[in-house]
């Protein structure tokens, strides 16, 4: 039998039925989801996922910073680690693949592989990362970079939300404060939505994810003087907001300076006291700086910092940076971007090579176990809203080269360059 005759499909049936599961928790109605992390939504969610792994066989775990694993040992002691994976939670009113459909597919590979029955060689993990969004809690990638080492558990369980309530707190408050420790696979695996136009524009239907872009995320706060919006002569005002706007701005301008090797965003502005009737005090500006290389971090980073004193006295007020959460740039292990080109040829999947400038779980890992995050289309290029879509065909697509990635690697013993040879 050739390789194109014994290729691995997913079951598709499964996929769809668990998807469409994992859409009820959180949903607006619209389509999308509400699910940030630890949310009493993600909560649901999570309660329902490791209700289906317990239901299968896995061993679930859940370790100190929210982790949820589940693990199943199919060629005994001392054998490989798979690991595949993504996350449950999402943006505020998000869309309802992003994340969830790379730990759905995970799931749904596996049993597909066990299914068809054979001697594994392989023991694999199904992971569900506490806060990749970073909607709720800052930085993105909590677990996944406390997991890789890349983060310390203390400082990220102090993390706090707008209304001050902690990781800690509410990792206990949804039952999902851990004390397992977790697993340490031998390589990672995550299937993800693109999020961008450019594999419907090119006609492809599957994409590797060559590198991961670095990213700056910085805290500003702009301090004014609280006053009245009234009787307060203009001359006097000493606005917070005013001085924000400069600086939002100015991030803006970069980019436009750095065509298509720097993106920017002020995504978030908390203002104190945040009322219409009052000049606000103090504006808290969360900004992000994207870029493939580090010495665009490196002057988009210096240049802001060089441009804040003027741009806050423009507006009587001062501005100071409180913290930067940085992201290096890097590239995914190019074995398994082989391996995902080498079995999306063998299905006749028209494929391409991408970049990842948004974040993924695979990239705090990538630091530390050879990684790769694969994509299938967006249709319009829309991720982050609550009309995000994927046909149920492209996420077959997507399933059917995870699985059969599952079923090379095990018969190489996840040996990646051997399972790169001619009949892996």
């Amino acid at each position: 039998m050739s390789e194109t005759q014994s290729l691995s499909r997913i079951d598709a049936d499964l996929l769809n039925a668990l998807m469409e599961k994992v859409s009820e928790f959180g949903s607006t109605g619209d389509g999308g989801i509400d699910r940030p992390a630890l949310t009493d939504a993600h909560r649901d969610a999570r309660d329902w996922f490791r209700s289906e792994l317990e239901a299968r066989g896995y061993t679930v775990l859940v370790d100190e910073i929210g982790n949820l694993f589940g693990r199943i040992d199919l060629a005994g002691p001392g054998a490989p680690l798979v690991m595949i994976g993504s996350h449950l939670d999402s943006q505020p009113r998000g869309g309802r693949f992003d994340g969830a459909y790379g730990v759905i597919a995970a799931l749904a590979a596996i049993e597909t592989f066990r299914r068809d029955g054979g001697t594994p060689r392989c023991n694999y993990v199904i992971a569900d990362w506490m806060n990749e969004e970073g909607a709720r809690f800052q930085p993105s990638l909590l677990g996944s970079s406390v997991f890789a080492g890349l983060i310390e558990l203390d400082w990220a369980l102090e993390r706090r939300d707008r209304e001050g309530r902690s990781v800690g707190e509410e990792l206990v408050r949804t039952g999902y404060k851990g004390t397992d420790a977790a697993p340490r696979p031998d390589l990672y695996l995550e299937l993800h939505i693109e999020g961008d136009a450019k594999m419907e524009t090119a006609g492809a239907r599957i994409a590797p994810f060559l590198r991961h872009w670095g990213a700056l995320k910085v805290r500003i706060e702009v301090t004014g003087e609280q006053n009245h919006t009234g009787p307060t002569p203009m001359e006097d005002r000493k606005d917070a907001v005013l001085g924000a706007a400069y600086i939002i701005a100015e991030v803006r301008r970069l980019a436009d300076v750095a065509e298509d090797t720097l993106f920017t965003s002020v995504a978030r502005v908390d203002i104190s006291p945040n009322s219409p009737n009052i000049v606000p005090g103090k504006a808290v500006l969360f900004c992000e700086l994207r870029a493939p290389e580090p010495a665009m971090l490196d002057w988009s980073e210096a240049s802001l910092r060089a441009a804040l004193p003027e741009l806050a006295a423009k507006a009587a007020t001062r501005a100071e940076i409180v913290s930067i959460d940085r992201r290096p740039a890097g590239k995914f292990d190019p074995r398994l971007a082989r391996l995902t080109e080498r079995v999306a040829d063998d299905f006749g999947l028209p494929r391409m090579q991408l970049d990842t400038i948004g974040g993924h779980d695979a990239v705090a890992l990538n630091a530390i176990l050879p990684s790769i995050v694969f994509a299938v289309p967006s249709v319009g290029g829309v991720i982050h809203r609550n009309d995000e879509y994927t046909s149920p065909e492209d996420l077959a697509a997507g399933g059917d080269v995870l699985t059969d990635m599952v079923r090379r690697i095990d018969r190489a013993r996840a040996d990646l360059d051997l399972a790169l040879g001619a009949n892996a």
